[in-house]
């Protein structure tokens, strides 16, 4: 075993060598057995151990074990406690996804602090197994039929081509102790239902199943390139627009492929859709029809669809009450409106008005435009025109058009933030007191 292990560093991690390792261990039979391969190899490592408090005096033994076997071994050894039950209910978690991420959060925080360079998890082939089975029986892409990564960032898995046999044997022979889970044994979770009613049976009939699901998670990492090279290569024609508030998508682009969904699927499966048929409809829906996930939405606006995170501020409408709101600056979902008395009229551009402040009407508000608001467009005289019109004109997309905002005194348009003012509110030859109001976003 130990050989074996060496030469798969050698093939596939030889950059280990010089680097400084923290080694997460359980107490279990798989971290051990990491520990002691590792050790007996040479390379430069440390333990973590996080104690999730969930076992009682269990708990409290695996830590005692894991300080003896640090002490035993001469190794650095980093402890923490997590009230892991409370976090899980905080954060409304399942313990073990509350676990999981208690761990994951303080594995990197160590690492970072204290300069080390990879994390190290004793996963192998069973568990790689069982993930495939969890993902299988839930529903996924090819991503989540691809096992779990050899390389995640800062964490290595060095022992996803060894079975637990295979580790229990190394163990023995060795005269290696380690603890055991009492939670393994249950039922309880789908991973111990898998791994002890539904594996034992695959491995009954073939006991080659390791090593040809091995050679099945090689096969479909080569697909999943070819994928990933086929899904760039459309994403790079269709998308023709993105930044930190939206991505927008060239429906023509999807539409020239054999299978448009698996295409939309891939791009779009990072956003919590689920209504994939709905969302290749979209294709050839009307302007304005949309898919909402929980955290976004994907718009059809004429040849684009639209993706966007969901706008919690979508209805709100600021009140500025009197005069001595002028006195200060306003922060706004969208930036920050300042109001300044000047004695002329400056530079004036797309995010900075002059008004004539008696014309101002108590109280202001800032809120998003509504169908039926119109204006009098600076420059354009006596010339009324429905918002809807002007925004139209100005060739904005629909998801343009929902983040338009208007300043308004007690109700009237005073300046469609951002794009024009109201000609109503104009400094004139008798205006007598000047308002420069800008928007710094």
């Amino acid at each position: 075993m130990l050989k074996s292990f060496q030469e798969h560093i050698d093939e596939k991690f030889p950059f280990l060598v010089e680097k400084r390792l923290l080694v997460a261990i359980s107490g279990g039979l798989d971290s051990v057995a990491l520990t002691h391969l590792c050790q007996d190899s040479g390379l430069n490592i440390s333990l973590v151990h996080c104690n999730f408090n969930l076992r009682g005096t269990e708990s409290d033994a695996d830590e005692a074990f894991i300080l003896n076997l640090a002490e035993h071994l001469n190794l650095e050894v980093f402890i923490d406690s997590f009230l892991t039950e409370d976090y899980a209910k905080a954060n409304k978690l399942s313990t073990q996804m509350a676990a999981r991420e208690l761990r994951y959060d303080w594995f990197y925080d160590l690492a970072e602090t204290l300069s080390f360079d990879y994390i190290l998890t004793a996963h192998h082939a069973d568990d790689n197994l069982e993930t495939f089975l969890i993902n299988l029986s839930r529903g996924t892409g090819i991503a989540g039929l691809t096992g779990i990564p050899e390389i995640h960032g800062k964490l290595i898995r060095p022992l996803l081509p060894f079975s637990r046999e295979y580790l229990e044997n190394y163990a023995i022979q060795n005269n290696i102790t380690w603890r055991e889970d009492s939670s393994n044994a249950t039922n309880k979770y789908l991973r111990n239902k898998i791994r002890h009613q539904v594996v034992p049976i695959l491995k009954e009939v073939n006991p080659q199943i390791l090593p040809n699901f091995q050679t099945t998670i090689e096969h479909l990492n080569d697909t999943a390139d070819i994928v990933e090279e086929s899904l760039n290569a459309v994403a790079k024609r269709a998308i023709v627009d993105l930044d930190e508030n939206h991505i927008t998508f060239k429906i023509s682009e999807f539409k020239k492929v054999n299978n448009p969904k698996a295409y939309l699927y891939e791009m779009l499966k990072a956003y919590g859709f689920t209504e994939w048929n709905d969302i290749v409809v979209l294709l050839d829906a009307q302007s304005g029809k949309q898919v909402f996930s929980k955290t976004h939405r994907l718009l059809k606006d004429r040849v684009h669809l639209i993706l966007s995170e969901l706008d919690t501020d979508f209805n709100v409408s600021v009140p500025l009450a009197g005069v001595e709101a002028l006195e200060r600056d306003l922060k706004l979902p969208f930036g920050t409106m300042i109001f300044e008395h000047v004695d002329s009229i400056g530079y004036t551009g797309m995010n900075t008005i002059f008004i004539d402040k008696e014309k101002l009407k108590y109280p202001l508000t800032v809120r998003k435009w509504q169908e039926g608001d119109a204006f009098y467009p600076f420059g354009m005289k006596g010339k009324k025109k429905k918002l809807s019109k002007y925004l139209k004109d100005e060739k904005l997309s629909l998801l343009e058009k929902e983040n338009v905002w208007l300043l308004c005194s007690k109700g009237y348009v005073v300046w469609v933030i951002g794009m024009r003012a109201d000609d109503r509110f104009r400094v004139s030859e008798k205006t007598e007191s000047i308002l420069r109001i800008g928007l710094v976003t």
